[in-house]
């Protein structure tokens, strides 16, 4: 069976994954209604579990697990009373990083977080042999005229020897 999926959403009444997918020059819908899951659950569990069910592993294969994730996220975000527009923003502030935040005093689960939205802003920005604008060996020359910078910490260090 090859399934394409099109487009995968998420019902909130009664709480289910609606897939769209291509089978056969047909355009067809699927209905994978999410159980046991509550406004305490694991989304990453559930998310898991609903791709490797047996009954729509076959057609989950073309969806990521970090959009099932997000699915999840948002169907969770309406168990607890939150609006959409309230889980979407959540959503979205847990997958960007702040620049000033001091990685050194998270946890190990949060810091393997935050470790695989970098991973992936990097894999997603890298320029590839493949892309059309790659060039092979950059050369890039700095201004050498330009007075530089002294930084607090290079004024401090000369000061202690």
């Amino acid at each position: 069976m090859t399934c394409i999926a099109k487009k995968c959403g998420i019902r909130f009444q009664p709480p289910s994954v609606i897939l769209i997918y291509k089978e056969k020059d047909k355009t067809r819908q699927r209905i994978m209604p999410v159980r046991n899951f509550s406004q305490f659950s694991d989304c990453s569990i559930a998310a898991e579990q609903l791709k490797n069910n047996p009954r729509h592993k076959a057609y989950l294969e073309g969806v990521s697990l970090h959009q099932l994730k997000k699915l999840h996220s948002l169907l969770r975000g309406h168990l607890r009373g939150e609006s959409l527009a309230e889980s979407l923003e959540k959503i979205q502030q847990e997958e960007t990083i702040d620049p000033e935040e001091d990685m050194n005093k998270l946890d190990d689960k949060e810091l393997a977080k935050r470790k695989s939205i970098m991973d992936e802003l990097f894999e997603k920005n890298r320029k590839k042999k493949d892309d059309p604008d790659f060039i092979y060996n950059i050369e890039v020359e700095f201004p050498q005229d330009e007075q530089l910078e002294s930084c607090g910490w290079d004024v401090e260090s000369c000061e202690e020897v």
